[in-house]
């Protein structure tokens, strides 16, 4: 149940030939997300468990999840993109089904990345899961 731009991520990494562009490209990502305005880095929106600094500003509207999200690493805040486009605009109610190390793993980043980095994407997702599932 991947949303429109998560499957356009799937099919660019399909593309991709090696993990080095893939790499690049989750990077590529990370510089296209606003920056995080520095008043919401607080301790409450700080994800625990992650090897770098690391935001996540949840919003419910209407029903529909989104965040906006911050790193201090550049291939953290190209993971916190390919989780915006995994989780942002779908309501509130769907985000337990979607089953984020499936998705995840359709880009091959389980095998790609850090035992540190996994921890924080898995942190991220429980932050966004817990979020949603108290709306």
């Amino acid at each position: 149940m991947a949303t429109d731009a998560f499957e356009e991520i799937a099919e660019t990494f399909d593309f991709l030939d090696d993990w080095e562009d893939r790499y690049r490209h989750v990077i590529d990502m990370g510089k296209a997300v606003p920056a995080m305005d520095d008043v919401l880095k607080v301790p409450a929106t700080k994800v625990d468990g992650c090897a770098s600094q690391v935001w996540i500003q949840p919003k419910i509207e209407d029903g529909t999840f989104s965040f906006q999200g911050d790193s201090d690493a550049m291939i953290v805040k190209g993971l916190i993109a390919v989780l915006m486009a995994l989780y942002n605009g779908v309501p509130a109610k769907d985000i337990a089904g979607i089953d984020a190390p499936v998705e995840l793993g359709r880009l091959g980043l389980n095998d790609h990345l850090s035992a540190q980095r996994s921890n924080g994407v898995r942190a991220m997702v429980e932050r966004i899961r817990a979020v949603a599932a108290a709306a």
